[in-house]
């Protein structure tokens, strides 16, 4: 299916570029590269491009953001690390003017105390999380039934 709804942008934070390696009894076996095909094909079937990005730079992921707003239908957000602490991320993602919503592949709710609270989520119009790489996918249908209102 041609992708003339819109694009998506799909970004990754601190770490995930080791997935596949890093700690699989988390985080599965699957790489980076294996997640974004499944969300790719996602995209693409429901008439969405997908473009994805990884950084392990704070600075660079809120530059993608910042320019988000002028290119992309929506986002989806797997900030990592980032999803705890990182406020400057909070006040893009809530200025750019595009729906998000943001992943995880492991449910942080179940793990350490310190991943308990998402700065991310209260400026995010839905979290998927625990569904390993089915997350992504889960994450792009629930942002195009975002945009695409029955």
């Amino acid at each position: 299916m041609p992708t003339t709804k819109g694009r998506i942008l799909v970004l990754h934070g601190p770490n995930l570029n080791l997935l596949g390696t890093r700690e699989p009894s988390v985080y599965g076996t699957a790489t980076l590269a294996d997640h974004v095909a499944r969300a790719t094909a996602t995209g693409e079937r429901l008439g969405y491009g997908i473009h994805s990005e990884q950084t392990n730079d704070l600075t660079t992921m809120i530059g993608f953001v910042q320019n988000a707003g002028s290119t992309y239908a929506g986002i989806v957000l797997n900030a990592g690390a980032f999803t705890h602490f990182a406020w400057s991320l909070h006040d893009a993602l809530k200025s750019v003017g595009v729906p998000v919503v943001e992943v995880h592949l492991s449910n942080p709710a179940a793990r350490e105390p310190w991943r308990h609270e998402s700065v991310i989520a209260p400026v995010a119009i839905g979290t998927i999380a625990g569904f390993g790489g089915e997350s992504y996918v889960l994450g792009v249908e629930a942002l195009v039934r975002h945009l695409e209102p029955a």
